[in-house]
């Protein structure tokens, strides 16, 4: 009695799937779907890896941002403490030391507000969004819509 052999119940595991996945021809729908599923699967993967790298460089720029602003909050700190300094000397000695103070407050003003200005500007080009995933996504949906051969 001559054994026949099933597709359905060959194994779908080991090198024997390997083999029929490399040849479509003779592919059931099943071993079909199932490759289609795999490659689905792999792709959005891809694509969530590459939105937690996007996502994590965005952050990290403003994080940069971030401390740009503090310093600059520091700078405005320090220019209160100069500016009452250089008061206070010039009001208690109208002399050269709180012209002193009050150059050393001016340069702080300038450090300051030169911080402010780069923070602030790199906050204006912070975007959370992973642009190029949602790009690429739009991309995939598009393709799967209208298959091109």
């Amino acid at each position: 009695m001559a054994q026949h052999t099933d597709e359905r119940t060959a194994p779908t595991t080991g090198a024997g799937a390997a083999e029929r996945t490399d040849d479509h021809s003779g592919g059931s729908v099943g071993d079909l779907f199932a490759e289609v599923t795999a490659d689905i699967q792999r792709l959005f993967r891809q694509e969530a890896e590459l939105a937690r790298t996007e996502v994590r460089e965005e952050f990290g720029k403003a994080g940069k941002a971030a401390g740009m602003m503090a310093a600059a909050g520091v700078a405005g700190a320090l220019v209160v403490l100069f500016l009452s300094l250089s008061l206070m000397f010039a009001l208690g000695n109208v002399l050269d030391l709180g012209w002193a103070a009050l150059i050393v407050t001016g340069a702080w003003a300038l450090i300051g507000g030169a911080l402010f200005l780069l923070g602030r500007g790199r906050l204006r080009a912070f975007s959370p969004k992973p642009t190029k995933t949602l790009d690429s996504l739009k991309e995939d949906a598009s393709w799967a819509r209208h298959p091109r051969t």
